[in-house]
Parts: structure tokens; C-alpha cells; sequence
């Protein structure tokens, strides 16, 4: 699976995401993109789930049209993932075209 990691996604984390194919925005020059706009380029790079922090993304864009799957951490925190690390894992894994979780982070 091909995964990218919005701005506020810890960088560690691609660690623990064994086989997948896991890059950033900062590495793709998609630093500067808008929400809209990073969807719409990510979909056409190919990538297949984003993992984002953005809490607010659901609100702000009309998620029904995407063909790219979007997993939520409800925090920035990597000491706090850290302990979710299992609960994070299961959500890459069931990510499938068109889904969107939020991972608990608490």
C-alpha cells in the first residue's frame, strides 16, 4: 500500500507500518497544498491512504468523491501514538478506497 504522511503525521510512526510504501508531503514537494489540492494530487500520484492529523479534514472537504483512504490521528503526539501503536496498525489495515477512520489517541 502506498501511504502518505501529512504535515503533522510523526515521521517515526513509518516504522511500524512494516511493507508499506510510506512517504511525507514535505519529501513530495506537497508541503504547500491545500487539503483539496493534496487529495486531488495524492489520488493522482497513486497513493492509496493518507494519514493525516487534520481532525478537521471530514468537515472541510467532501470526502464521498475521493478514492483514497484517510486515517485520522486524533493527536500529534508521538509518545501518545506510541501507545496506540496496535489500534494505528488496525486502521492502516483495514483502510480499503473510499474509507475514513479516526484513531483514538488518548
Amino acid at each position: 500500500m502506498n501511504i502518505l504522511f501529512d504535515q503533522g503525521t510523526p515521521v517515526p510512526l513509518r516504522r511500524y507500518l512494516g511493507t508499506h510504501l510510506v512517504t511525507t508531503t514535505y519529501e513530495r514537494g506537497w508541503s504547500e497544498l491545500a487539503n483539496g489540492q493534496l487529495l486531488a494530487q495524492a489520488e493522482l500520484a497513486g497513493i492509496d491512504l493518507l494519514i493525516t492529523t487534520d481532525q478537521n479534514l471530514r468537515y472541510q472537504q467532501n470526502l464521498n468523491t475521493r478514492h483514497i483512504a484517510i486515517v485520522v490521528l486524533c493527536s500529534t503526539s508521538w509518545p501518545k501514538i506510541q501507545r496506540h501503536l496496535d489500534a494505528v496498525q488496525a486502521a492502516v489495515e483495514r483502510a480499503s478506497v473510499g474509507t475514513y477512520e479516526e484513531v483514538a489517541i488518548g
